[in-house]
């Protein structure tokens, strides 16, 4: 029955060929149309959302505080071993600054206060100095001009400048001190006069809409970034755009590098596969249809873009090279005569048809009938069990996996028209062509057969699975115990620092003219901020939410001792002589206290512990904060609208921006735990670098999930396939045996070469899956096939392993060389991408010519015995 519906698709393909080829162009160009009539956006993984309590505080947060909403730039100039508190470093930092507010487009990107740094307070100093000095009367304490601080500093000589800015640095100053500390190394030394490095805050104006990127301003800091490369030795501005930029510019020096390498390698394994230009030319055309499907199923799905999907495209040209060497090469076999029931002298074969050894003679639409007949069931079947397993992810809760199911699913159907509907008939008409009219014979050897080096490679497996079955089964399960025991101790965490680029090694620096990358600083540049520096901006500051009774002078002591109790090995930035960097509560009402007279009266009244927060009437002493000044207080207090009672309060904590988010949303709940310990009150942690550690780990157990589902789905269907087909029930649980095995011996090899398993890994993985149940199906139907019309269970097996087998190296060894270069790239994630590539497709191959025939021996003989 199966037979015969295969043969008679193969007929209908064959004799139609001319009117598929137009049906199916006709039908690629519509679902193409998509790409250009259909939308589709950018998406960022961070930018999807789950149902947690961090989520929901943060959105409390962002509707009852006033939360900063422009765009936050770093510029750090740096001295290793020398001192940038010079008169003349801090003169150049001014000059810069003066230089971008003359520049209008720049300026146009930033707040009035754009400019916040060391060389801002010791300069304001000099103009109040200068002030008092002239003054007959009370000095104007008007905030200065920019040009009035650069007059300043350059009137002073630097011993004048440094005393200056030893007044601004003493830590028992009334003003400056702690306040000018931030701008300084956690490591610096309070009171010196000298350090190796110095930060200014950019902040600048996020005009864009909701959803929207700020992308004049990020435009502004690229252009920045050069300016401070010319006025400075060492310095680097650090911000969004500038990241963006170094990030695209290296994917595409990337490319740049490995697109020749991979095309060099990918056709030079294609040519020694097929020894055929023509045959090349005709899979790479089947590969164009395939990825204008899936950029028209994107259009008109209005899919948005992610880094999720970059696995797609990569998952679709490995079936299509897999799809398309299965269809040439079984053809192949059917005109050289290999396949039982070849006809001899078929009529419209083709004349000059190349005699086998059994002299028959197969033509090109003969041949391929009974070669498309032979192989499209079990091309059908990868592409259903394939398509269905990756299908099944739609059920997740988040949209960028359900993105990722449709589109993996339709890209897999289309790699089904592709090459087992299109390829077909256009090489049928091609061949007719270049034989009938052209007189060249395009009858050639399949690769793999003969007496070739390859055919006697893929003997051994043969011999293998014949003598000792058993125990390649036990080394592959001890291997995968191995590798799911190494799977458990795979970093799962995510770093947006593991994304930044990497400079370029010396091999590429040397390439000629445009082939030599750019240096790239930016992850150094990343490590050195994270480290030395309290940063601003998104993902460099966590928050936990105070819910409760929080005028209770136990919520303010459970605060303070939970700040201060916040040790040098966490991702909590701790500033220069020990201090937290939280800023909450307690640290505005000390704050205060130290500007105002009257905030210090009230707290004086209250505090009879002496520790510097009121333990009396809490709600009176914040209503005097509010009336010194309200902005402040309100940053971490937030009251009714009536103002008669105190709902909430907040804590703002700097964090390392480079450390990975689950780690710095551990430390956060920590914090936070510490806090609900010690006082009446609720503390919820949040904040960008906690929601994204959520985000991360709801996206990474869907993914988990969705695997389960996956093999669950293609188990059954695989299942329910065999016994319909064959009445062979335990035939799908041992085509899917090598998968799960080669899926278990990526993620040790990850454990090994310690690849953390993220939201970008876990997706590669994908492809194990994708790949491993194609090879599979691949081996298994033609093993039964073989096993029907051979005599003997090692002849079966042998043509099984040499036929199909010589395709599956011909399409492992092409998509792990084309995708495995891309470890060469300069961007981590490419690197990984490749990496981990190519990895699975080893892995794959190799499973399902060890394992899987040695399970088919050992099913065969378990069936003998018992019967």
């Amino acid at each position: 029955m199966s037979r015969s519906v295969g043969a008679r698709y193969a007929d209908a393909i064959v004799s139609h060929s001319r009117l598929v080829i137009v049906l199916v162009l006709l039908l690629t160009a519509v679902v193409a149309a998509g790409a250009v009539i259909g939308e589709s956006e950018e998406g960022e993984i961070g930018q999807f959302e789950t149902d947690s309590e961090e989520t929901e505080a943060l959105e409390e947060i962002e509707a009852t505080y006033d939360t900063e909403d422009g765009v936050v730039a770093q510029l750090v100039v740096r001295d290793e071993g020398g001192d940038v508190l010079t008169r003349e470093s801090l003169l150049e930092g001014l000059l810069l600054q003066q230089e971008i507010r003359e520049d209008e487009t720049l300026n146009a990107t930033f707040e009035d206060d754009g400019f916040v740094g060391l060389e801002n307070v010791v300069a304001t100093g000099a103009v109040f100095e200068d002030r008092a000095t002239a003054a007959d009367g009370p000095p104007e304490t008007g905030e200065p001009t920019l040009e009035e601080q650069i007059a300043a500093l350059e009137d002073r000589s630097d011993e004048e400048v440094e005393e200056l800015l030893a007044d601004v640095l003493d830590p028992d100053a009334d003003q400056g001190g702690e306040e000018a500390y931030e701008f300084l190394p956690t490591a610096y030394e309070p009171g010196s006069t000298e350090a190796e490095s110095r930060i200014t805050f950019l902040f600048q104006v996020d005009d864009s809409g909701p959803d929207e990127v700020p992308q004049a301003a990020y435009d502004a800091q690229v252009e920045i970034a050069e300016s401070v490369d010319q006025r400075f030795d060492d310095a680097f501005l650090f911000g969004q755009g500038v990241t963006d930029e170094a990030s695209s510019n290296a994917v595409g020096d990337s490319f740049a590098i490995i697109t020749p390498v991979a095309l060099v390698l990918v056709l030079g394994v294609l040519a020694i596969t097929y020894r055929d230009v023509v045959d090349v030319l005709i899979g790479v055309f089947g590969i164009a249809v395939v990825m204008a499907w899936l950029a028209g199923l994107q259009g008109w799905l209005e899919i948005p873009s992610s880094q999720l999907l970059i696995a797609v495209p990569f998952l679709l040209i490995g079936l299509s090279i897999d799809y398309a060497l299965h269809v040439v090469m079984r053809y192949r076999e059917a005109r050289a005569g290999e396949l039982e029931g070849a006809p001899a002298g078929t009529e419209g074969a083709g004349s000059d048809g190349e005699p086998t050894s059994n002299g028959a003679v197969v033509g090109t639409r003969a041949g391929m009938t009974l070669g498309l007949t032979g192989v499209v069931l079990a091309l059908a079947a990868a592409t259903v069990s394939t398509g269905v397993g990756f299908l099944s992810n739609v059920v997740s809760p988040l949209p960028a996996i359900q993105d990722f199911a449709l589109l993996s699913g339709g890209g897999i159907f289309a790699t089904f028209v592709a090459f087992a509907v299109l390829v077909p008939a256009l090489k049928v008409e091609v061949d007719d062509l270049l034989e009938n009219r052209f007189d060249r014979n395009r009858a050639k050897r399949p690769f793999g057969t003969g007496t070739s080096v390859v055919n006697r490679v893929l003997s051994r497996f043969v011999t293998l699975a014949r003598r000792a079955p058993l125990a390649v089964v036990i080394v592959a399960l001890v291997l995968a115990v191995g590798g799911a025991y190494g799977a458990t101790t795979i970093d799962t965490e995510f770093n947006q620092a593991d994304f930044l680029p990497e400079d370029a090694p010396e091999w590429a620096k040397s390439l000629p003219g445009p082939l030599a990358p750019d240096t790239y600083t930016i992850s150094d540049d990343a490590a050195y901020l994270g480290e030395n520096f309290a940063e601003r901006g998104e993902g460099s500051q966590t928050q936990i939410l105070i819910r409760g009774d929080v005028t209770d002078p136990e919520s303010l002591v459970a605060m303070d001792e939970a700040s201060n109790g916040v040790g040098g090995d966490d991702t909590i930035i701790v500033r220069p002589g020990g201090e937290a960097a939280i800023d909450g509560p307690p640290a505005v009402i000390r704050e205060l206290a130290s500007e105002n007279e009257t905030v210090a009266a009230a707290l004086e009244e209250r505090d009879t512990t002496g520790d510097d927060l009121p333990n009396e009437d809490v709600a009176g002493f914040y209503d005097v904060l509010f009336d010194a000044d309200s902005d402040r207080a309100s940053e971490v207090l937030h009251r009714s609208d009536d103002g008669e009672s105190y709902e909430t309060a907040r804590l703002l904590v700097s964090v390392q921006g480079d450390a990975a988010a689950q780690t710095v949303a551990d430390d956060t709940r920590d914090l936070a735990a510490a806090i609900e310990t010690a006082g009446p009150v609720t503390a919820i942690a949040t904040g960008g670098p906690v929601t994204t550690a959520v985000v991360q780990d709801a996206l990474l157990e869907t993914l988990v999930q969705a695997f389960a589902v996956t093999l669950v789905v293609i188990l059954t269907f695989l299942t329910i396939l065999y016994w319909v087909r064959h009445r062979a029930l335990s035939l799908g649980a041992v085509t899917l045996a090598p998968v799960v095995a080669a899926l278990a011996w990526l993620l040790g090899t990850m454990a090994l070469l310690d690849l953390p398993f993220n939201s970008e890994t876990a997706v590669i993985t994908s492809l194990a899956i994708g790949l491993g149940v194609d090879y599979s199906i691949h081996v298994g139907e033609r093993f039964i096939a073989e096993k029907e019309q051979r005599q003997s269970l090692e002849d079966a097996l042998a043509a099984t392993v040499t036929g199909t087998g010589g395709a599956l190296l011909g399409s492992a060894a092409t998509t792990a060389a084309g995708f495995g270069v891309l470890a060469l790239a300069l961007s981590p994630p490419l690197q990984r991408f490749g990496l981990v590539t190519g990895l699975s497709i080893i892995f794959a191959f190799v499973a399902c010519l060890t394992v899987l025939p040695c399970l088919l021996v050992l099913r065969e003989r378990a069936i003998d015995r018992l019967s």
